[in-house]
């Protein structure tokens, strides 16, 4: 069989397999720019079966473009609390509404428009262009090159800094330039359900007589990855100041990690330091007050991309002291039931429904 048999074969196999098996997801259900774009943007690092639930919270009340683009920036966040990741929605936020000024409302079909968008890279621009638009523009995300590198038997190591152009050339010749909208969603469908990381289902594989891997019995092998460094651990403490029945939260700057989420005032624990003078110290740099911590009301661990951490999170109580702040840009005092109105990151979370049991804190 020449290549170019074989390649066209791939593509029907694909395709005849996808029709059949897909899962039925929301965005699959629409051809609206907007909705593709947002389900793209929300399934970036996360699964499919958290983004469900967020995606139609997130359309339910921000349905349009021009929704979004008028929307205020803690509504958003507070949409999108939990899924993680928020420069996404930070990015999906403005660029809605430069679509909103510069387009007239409506996202541009265009490819060179469209990813000059922030947030808009070349996997987003991809996937929207090819789904929405019907243009023939390869995905490229961890299921792609998961199965083209068993496919192809690709030595190049998924994870290496220039592994995307690699895998962007192989997408690009195996691409149905016909249905390209289809034919990306059967590639990331089989990388999602057949070709998984660990145990795939070969026999049931729509390209399986084509695969390099198997064909070589070294499905385990690909794809290859540089090894990863160990993830650093950072210790952390944090406290809730109680003055009157209220509680003090501080809000991040719009930027960087976390950008915009409200939190309890903390820091990170210095060598030689104990938790809670750590704590105590934090508040006193942090917003200006003098604080005495009552008890511990928990720790708590979580994990981020590139580090962990764990947080020990004490009550404490105001002593003395003006809030002036250094690090966040904004601060409330809060009635522990309005904390629901405020967008908080998932490590916080994790502690403030005992938060709310504990009524001594």
């Amino acid at each position: 069989m020449t290549h170019y048999q074989s390649t066209t074969a791939i593509r029907k196999a694909l395709s005849n397999w996808y029709r059949t098996h897909q899962r039925h997801l929301p965005w699959r259900q629409t051809r609206d720019p907007y909705r593709i774009w947002v389900s793209e943007v929300m399934l970036q690092q996360t699964q499919v079966a958290t983004v469900i639930d967020y995606y139609r919270r997130f359309l339910d009340r921000l349905a349009t473009v021009a929704d979004l683009a008028a929307a205020d920036q803690q509504t958003v966040l507070k949409l999108w609390e939990g899924l993680g990741y928020y420069a996404r929605a930070r990015n999906l936020h403005r660029a809605a509404q430069i679509v909103c000024n510069d387009f007239a409302g409506r996202v541009p079909g265009n490819m060179d428009a469209f990813r000059k968008l922030p947030g808009v890279g070349a996997y987003i621009g991809a996937a929207v262009m090819s789904i929405a638009f019907e243009q023939p523009f390869a995905v490229v995300d961890g299921n792609v090159k998961r199965v083209l590198a068993r496919l192809l038997c690709l030595d190049d190591a998924v994870n290496a800094t220039n592994a995307h152009k690699t895998f962007q050339v192989h997408a690009d010749e195996l691409l149905d330039r016909n249905d390209p909208g289809e034919f990306n969603q059967a590639v990331m469908e089989l990388g999602a359900l057949i070709c998984t990381p660990k145990k795939p289902v070969c026999a049931s594989c729509a390209v399986n007589r084509w695969c390099c891997a198997r064909q070589q019995n070294q499905v385990d092998v690909y794809p290859r990855r540089v090894p990863k460094k160990s993830t650093p651990v950072y210790r952390v403490a944090v406290g809730v100041v109680k003055k009157k029945g209220r509680l003090l939260i501080t809000r991040r700057k719009s930027e960087g990690l976390l950008g915009g989420l409200w939190e309890f005032p903390g820091g990170r624990i210095d060598d030689g330091e104990t938790a809670k003078q750590a704590c105590v110290r934090e508040i006193k740099e942090e917003v200006n007050l003098t604080v005495a911590v009552e008890s511990h009301l928990a720790q708590v661990k979580h994990a981020y991309t590139h580090f962990r951490i764990i947080m020990d999170v004490f009550c404490c109580r105001y002593v003395g002291g003006r809030v002036r702040l250094r690090g966040p840009v904004d601060f409330q005092w809060v009635r522990p039931h309005q904390l629901d109105h405020y967008p908080f990151p998932k490590a916080n979370n994790k502690f403030i429904p005992l938060l709310r049991r504990q009524l001594q804190c």
